[in-house]
């Protein structure tokens, strides 16, 4: 199981920052634009419903298939009903724990990791069990090495 800080979002606070808003590309490059026009709040952009949205870092590797490593930050929403395949934090028998939803047609629930390291998780009656929140943005550090990539 995971352990999650949660931290409350605080949106009583304005940061514009600069917008490329022309993009950045991610296939063949284009040239450069030369100057920023825009401005871009995140708090307004990334918060729909701030009563009940939260912030967590991630702390283990079950969902390092996805991306999801250890101190990237999690945006939650509370107020979205979960869904199949929602990412979501979800408290099974008294710890957190993010997984992806599996809820198949005979009303059984899966929790999936993304690490072949870990197995499925079967959500049983037997389980104390509820879907915290829903994961709507993982924000995470891009300026560290991932394994494999040292010696480009």
């Amino acid at each position: 199981m995971n352990v999650f800080r949660l931290y409350r979002a605080d949106i009583s606070t304005i940061l514009p920052l600069l917008l490329a808003d022309g993009g950045i590309r991610a296939g063949f490059p284009s040239p450069a634009q030369d100057y920023v026009t825009e401005s871009i709040d995140l708090n307004r952009t990334l918060i729909k419903h701030p009563a009940a949205t939260f912030y967590a870092k991630v702390v283990g590797d079950s969902m390092c298939g996805e991306g999801i490593t250890e101190g990237d930050i999690l945006i939650i929403d509370r107020s979205i009903e979960a869904q199949h395949g929602d990412l979501a934090v979800c408290c099974l028998d008294g710890e957190f724990t993010l997984k992806r939803l599996c809820l198949n047609r005979s009303d059984r629930i899966f929790l999936m990791p993304s690490n072949p390291k870990y197995r499925p998780i079967e959500v049983t009656r037997d389980n104390d069990f509820t879907v915290w929140g829903v994961v709507i943005y993982t924000i995470k550090a891009n300026r560290r090495r991932l394994p494999g990539t040292e010696r480009w």
